[in-house]
């Protein structure tokens, strides 16, 4: 007999009615969450209650990044903001627009205490975690364009190979653009992902362990490549189907055992990392999900690592699965 998909450990549901658009562990206690009404919620898994919220904007949060001493949001209008914390309140100390305006997410590098976002177009910013001050952009040459058509940028992700450092990109068009640190210039690339039913990438995650990476967008599919750690190409290897199109999230947990992916039809579909083979597909939500997060470290109310996901239906779900 097939067995039943596990249930949540806990639903979080604030006294708001909101949708939830970015989450962020910062301790395995504290779990951060993004609204459309342009708040940010702390939630205390201690005692699942929210006990501080911070009004950020007007625009729904799209990413949400904690690093020792900062939070850092992300608007959908494109605005990024960093915040300190003192006395018990977070204080804006620095903001920034990204002159874009879409469902790009920005990218913490905890390695280099560096912040990447979106810029209008194909456009990428490096910035310094602490002052915003730019430090390198990427951005494609009408070269680059002829040879492989980019669009807005949609996702991307900070790696390392081989003790140097890359961003990987994902594109409106499909394409899949690897930039290299030491010359901001494309080193790899491939167009596998583009379609003529102009299938976008909108999220990226990659394992440098097994050298593997998934991608997925608005189609039916996931994508699964590697990287040539000595060309530093692109290889695509193989596609997993999904039911229903879109998925907003795609995210590897850090132990490699498994992977999960948010769906546009609510769904979280969890696979195994090493197989790629289906375990289970979650429907406690009721509406689009947008994110998903991983705690560090065991949260002590279950002693275990929890995910965390969420959406427009406006509840968080948590969940210990597959240890």
């Amino acid at each position: 007999m097939a067995l039943l998909p596990p249930d949540p450990v806990f639903c979080l549901r604030s006294s708001e009615s909101c949708s939830y658009y970015s989450l962020c562990f910062h301790t395995p206690e504290h779990l951060y969450a993004g609204t459309d009404k342009g708040t940010v919620q702390l939630w205390e898994l201690q005692t699942n209650r929210t006990s501080y919220q911070l009004s950020v904007g007007s625009s729904p949060i799209l990413s949400l990044t904690h690093s020792d001493d900062a939070l850092i949001t992300q608007e959908k209008d494109g605005s990024v903001k960093l915040w300190t914390l003192a006395d018990a309140e977070y204080l804006l100390r620095h903001e920034i627009s990204t002159e874009h305006v879409g469902f790009c997410r920005l990218a913490h590098d905890a390695q280099s205490s560096t912040v990447i976002i979106p810029r209008d177009r194909a456009a990428i910013s490096v910035l310094c975690a602490k002052t915003f001050s730019e430090t390198m952009r990427f951005s494609p040459t009408a070269d680059d364009e002829k040879a492989l058509p980019y669009g807005t940028v949609m996702c991307f992700q900070p790696i390392e190979i081989q003790n140097q450092r890359y961003l990987l990109a994902g594109y409106e068009s499909g394409a899949l653009v690897l930039w290299d640190y030491r010359t901001g210039r494309p080193v790899g690339s491939t167009s596998h992902y583009i379609t003529e039913d102009a299938d976008c990438l909108q999220t990226i995650d990659y394992d440098p362990v097994t050298n593997r990476g998934i991608c997925g967008g608005s189609a039916d599919k996931l994508f699964v490549f590697s990287i040539d750690r000595k060309t530093q190409q692109l290889l695509p290897k193989s596609e997993i189907g999904i039911k229903n199109a879109g998925v907003h999230r795609v995210r590897i947990r850090k132990d490699l055992k498994v992977f999960a992916s948010a769906g546009w039809d609510g769904r979280l579909r969890i696979f195994s990392w090493k197989s790629l083979r289906p375990l289970a597909v979650l429907t406690e939500h009721k509406a689009e999900l947008l994110d998903v997060a991983y705690s560090e470290a065991k949260v002590t109310m279950w002693n275990a690592p929890i995910m965390a996901a969420a959406g427009k239906d406006g509840q968080i779900s948590l969940w210990d699965l597959y240890k």
